[in-house]
């Protein structure tokens, strides 16, 4: 409700900062009363889930409230343009986007106008209107069902839920750094172990994020539009793409398939707006967002670490192992092998939470990912960035129409 009064009487120029402020704000004084006041969480009524998707959805609608009402057209990315709002939302509209049974529970987070559509009943339809149906030989626009993707969805939860219940309680995080372990066990063995009590971990976030994307497809919001194949697409609200997160080469795609709403979310709130530093700013809000743990912080300034040394690494590398098949696949092996060890080495901490096990476990695996990406900053060329204040889309687009008539 106070950001409620904060759309409707800030001014325009500061309210997605003051909206950002206050959400964000309230979030990190929960999360600290979480671990302080209710003892670290372990209730029946623990509430923070819900607060932080609806963080995100507060913060997401007074960006694009501010696009729409305080921004010039040109002024505005392409996707800020199609997502900006014109007019404040009513307190019903705001309820609703916000508290919704959909996604009061584990999200995912989606777009305003993209909500709006669905409740007026405009959502599909209006993804349809973007294919020439007649060239396809249809006489009027058809009626696609949610039904086959439910049933897929709903599938991968109960393979995700039967994996938990046996994987994860017999592949436990906290083992890596038991002492006999650690004391028994080679080096290159505790990496592979790594890797399974990782694997181990993934099941329950598979469940519980697309179990709420079916949820969402069940109701019949989600709709995407149709592929290249004319197969109806119903991942407008996925989180995640299991095979992209499995058979990742990079961080950087790795990043992309994992918690995808989250991703977009900051690249919308954070990194497109960020002046400065855009990377590790929208890493560092990820992190307060999540919470106050310590681990989640040791996580995601790895991760800051990490995500430069791969684009270093790539950008300076990956085009010597281009000029045959046997190279590139050779090049992705490898690439494999090291991107899922890095994102072993990098979610630890986010499982253990607290100071001194991260530490225990970053002494155990000699800070290697650590002292790898220092070398590979110092040793490799670093190119900037390529982030600054935004450019608007249309002195972008002149600006390479220029480039190209010289």
């Amino acid at each position: 409700m106070l950001n409620y009064g904060i759309m409707n009487m800030a001014s325009i120029p500061n309210i997605h900062r003051y909206s950002f402020v206050v959400a964000m704000g309230y979030l990190t004084l929960c999360h600290i009363s979480r671990i302080y006041i209710f003892h670290y969480g372990i209730l029946t009524t623990d509430f923070s889930g819900p607060l932080m998707i609806i963080t995100q959805k507060i913060t997401t609608l007074a960006c694009q409230l501010h696009d729409g009402i305080g921004r010039q057209a040109e002024e505005l990315t392409a996707e800020q343009n199609r997502l900006a709002v014109k007019t404040r939302p009513s307190l019903l509209e705001y309820l609703s986007y916000l508290l919704n049974f959909m996604s009061i529970i584990a999200g995912p987070c989606s777009n305003y106008k993209d909500y709006i559509a669905f409740i007026e009943g405009r959502h599909v339809h209006m993804k349809l209107l973007e294919v020439n149906w007649k060239q396809k030989g249809y006489d009027r626009l058809p009626d696609p069902s949610p039904t086959g993707a439910v049933m897929y969805k709903l599938c991968i939860t109960l393979v995700s839920l039967i994996l938990f219940l046996t994987l994860t309680k017999n592949f436990p995080m906290a083992y890596i750094i038991d002492n006999e372990f650690l004391d028994k066990t080679p080096f290159l063995s505790r990496l592979g172990y790594l890797y399974v009590v990782t694997q181990a971990a993934k099941p329950k976030y598979y469940f519980a994020w697309t179990l709420a994307d079916a949820v969402n497809n069940a109701a019949g919001y989600g709709f995407s539009g149709v592929d290249e194949r004319g197969t109806f697409r119903w991942d407008l609200l996925s989180n995640l793409n299991i095979w992209n997160i499995e058979t990742a080469t990079s961080f950087k795609m790795y990043i992309e398939n994992w918690n995808i709403q989250t991703a977009a979310w900051l690249k919308r709130v954070c990194y497109d707006r960020a002046p400065w530093y855009p990377t590790a700013l929208t890493f560092v809000l990820s992190a307060l967002w999540h919470g106050i743990y310590p681990g989640y912080y040791f996580t995601f300034l790895t991760g800051i670490l990490i995500t430069l040394a791969a684009r270093t690494v790539r950008n300076s590398c990956r085009h010597y192992f281009l000029s045959t098949v046997s190279l590139k696949i050779a090049y992705d092996v490898v690439t494999w092998v090291v991107t899922q060890l890095a994102v072993c080495y990098t979610v630890a901490p986010f499982v253990m939470l607290a100071v001194e096990p991260t530490i225990k476990f970053y002494k155990s695996m000699y800070f290697h990912m650590h002292i790898l990406s220092i070398l590979a900053l110092l040793v490799l060329r670093i190119r900037p960035e390529a982030h600054s204040i935004r450019k608007p889309q249309n002195q972008a687009m002149q600006n390479s129409v220029k480039s190209k008539d010289k």
